[in-house]
This record gives structure tokens, sequence and C-alpha cells, in this order.
């Protein structure tokens, strides 16, 4: 077992846990009178993941293999039954969820680890084919693109984003011929355009990305407001508990832009040890990936170690103002159950 990985993971579940209290407390003291609400909701599905890892680094990934088409299906119509008013919850704009009251699981968390299962086999299914676009990479492509309509009808934009560009990393690794990549990449950026241009509301996110001082009350608010967390952070930060933000300034800062939080209050020190954590994880899944000797189990462990890869730097870039909000969380930090199940599923799996 790569005692680096678990040691990385324990490590920024702790400082997640000690995080999420920190920048929730006063919040959830207001709004539920229980300022421990949100660490005792995470604390919970914290060892409910922590007994997954145990369970997944023990089973036989061919077991895995074989019900990789079963677990695609069932995610596949969670998505589908999400999408049904009376059925799916909406939060914060997005009908993403299954759950009754504050407890909520969102089922286009899990369909990224079904799929990176799904890929992985089909490449490996498929070796010789990935040579040719129309019979090997198009039916792979065609049925993520499925995937990211289903989950943009949500809409949940982030969470596409990361399922899609994750399975084209697994697809650049399998060795597809690299014009298709650039083919892709116009594609891509025309198709993302389009998704910007059709609504309002991610046209507006990226105006206040570019100046969010045109609307410092309205789209610009949330990262001014994380800027300003992290600018008096300082070297040290201004002491675990000291943050001014978390005071009805950040909305709910246990979230999406707890790492603006992690910055004000314990500094460049300590944001930098989160970032560490991460490519520590990263390197060492890579790691993994390439002494794999079995093609399944190496483009599966690719495949999840890139997705919490990009996932997570999605999340630091938009808390830091390089790229407009796009309501990914912190994989392992941020507040959320499905969020913290999936990537200690993750980590169960590489550590196999």
């Amino acid at each position: 077992m790569n005692k680096k990985i678990l040691f990385s993971c324990l490590i920024l579940n702790i400082i997640g846990l000690v995080m999420i209290y920190s920048s929730s407390s006063v919040w959830a003291e207001y709004k539920f009178g229980d300022s421990f609400r949100y660490l005792k909701f995470q604390a919970i599905f914290m060892i409910v993941g922590l007994v997954i890892i145990k369970i997944i680094s023990k089973i036989d990934m061919n077991f895995i293999k074989k019900k990789a088409n079963l677990l695609l299906f069932i995610c596949l119509a969670l998505i589908v039954l999400v999408l049904i008013p009376g059925i799916g919850k909406v939060r914060n704009g997005s009908r993403s969820w299954f759950g009754i009251g504050s407890l909520g699981i969102q089922p286009s968390e899990f369909m990224k680890i079904a799929l990176i299962i799904f890929t992985a086999k089909y490449l490996e299914n498929n070796k010789r084919e990935m040579k040719n676009i129309k019979s090997g990479v198009l039916p792979i492509l065609g049925f993520t693109i499925i995937i990211f309509g289903l989950i943009m009808l949500e809409p949940d934009l982030g969470t596409g984003t990361i399922i899609t560009v994750t399975i084209i990393a697994m697809l650049f690794v399998s060795g597809v011929k690299m014009n298709f990549f650039a083919f892709m990449g116009i594609l891509g950026l025309l198709g993302i355009t389009g998704l910007i241009i059709i609504a309002p509301y991610r046209v507006n996110r990226i105006l206040s990305f570019i100046d969010p001082w045109k609307d410092p009350l309205g789209t610009g608010f949330q990262i001014i407001q994380s800027l300003y967390a992290i600018g008096p952070g300082s070297l040290f930060g201004l002491g675990l508990g000291a943050s001014r933000q978390k005071h009805f300034y950040l909305p709910e800062p246990q979230t999406d832009f707890i790492f603006s939080i992690i910055c004000e209050e314990l500094g460049f020190i300590g944001g930098s040890i989160i970032v560490i954590l991460f490519a520590i994880l990263t390197f060492e899944g890579f790691k993994v990936s390439r002494n794999c000797n079995d093609l399944f189990k190496k483009y599966l462990s690719f495949g999840i170690t890139f997705s919490l890869a990009f996932q997570s730097s999605l999340n630091l870039m938009v808390v830091v103002g390089l790229i407009p909000v796009t309501g990914v969380t912190l994989p392992f930090i941020s507040y959320g159950g499905s969020s913290l199940l999936i990537s200690m599923i993750s980590v169960g799996i590489i550590l196999n």
C-alpha cells in the first residue's frame, strides 16, 4: 500500500474537518443554532469514507471491471431520475440532488467514478481500435458527450467539464493520434462558447471574472470577498478561527471557497501545505499508474488521479481569481458528503 497517498489523504481530511468548523461555525450558529452542525455531518462522512477506503483497497479489481457496465447503467439512471421535478432537489439553481432536508446525494459525482471505470475497461478491450477515430474513439467519446449533456440539463458545468476532460485525458494516454486532440480543442472551445452564450448567468460570470467591480454586490461579489480573505492572510495568516470574511461576507465559506478562509487564517504557509499535499497525491497516483502492468488498472488509476488533480486545480484557480466561478468543490477539504465519499472511493481504488 502506498503510504504517501494514504498519509496525504488523511492529512487533507483532518485539515478539512478543522477548517469546515472554523469557516462554518458562525453561519451554522446563526442558521441552525448549532455551530458544530457542518462539522458533525462531515465527520460522519469521513468515517464512512475511511471504511470505504479499507474495503475498496481489498476488492479484486477484476470484479470491479466485470461490474463496470452495471455501475454505469445505475449512475446513468440516477442522472436521468434527478432531472425529474419532484424527484430531484434544486439547490443553488441546479436540480442535481437526491435527499431529505440538508442531507443529499449528488449522482453526477458518482458518475465520475463509474465512467472512468467503464472507459478503462473500454480502452483495454479496444486497444488496437484506438488508432481508428471512427471505430475506436467516437463510440466512447459520443457516450461521454451524452452524459455531459444530461449533466448540463441540471445544469452543472463544473462536474460536466471534469468528467469530459478526464475521459479525453484517458484517450490521450491510450495512444489516440495527436491531430484528433487539436480538432477536439477547437470543438471544445466552440462548445463552451455556445454554452456560455445561451445561459445569461454564465455570461455574467465571465464578465464578473474580467472585472468583478462592475457588479460588486452581484456577480462579482464572491470573487471580491474571496480575494479580501486571501489578501490579509500574508505569510502566516490571521490565526485559526480569526477569519473576518466568514462573518457573512463570503457566502457559505465551507464549500467552494473554503481555500480562501484557509489562506486568510493560515496564510501563504497554510495554503502551500494544501497545494503540496495535493501535489504528492497526484505524483504518487500517476506513479501507481505508470507501474501497473495490467492495462485496465493502468487506465483506471490514471483517470482517477487525473480527475482529482484537475478538480483540485479548478477549485484553486477559481478561488484566487484565475478562472471564472465554476461551482467545483475542493476534494477532501470542502463540505459535502457526495464529494468526500467519491474522493475517498478514488483513493481506495488507487491504493488497491
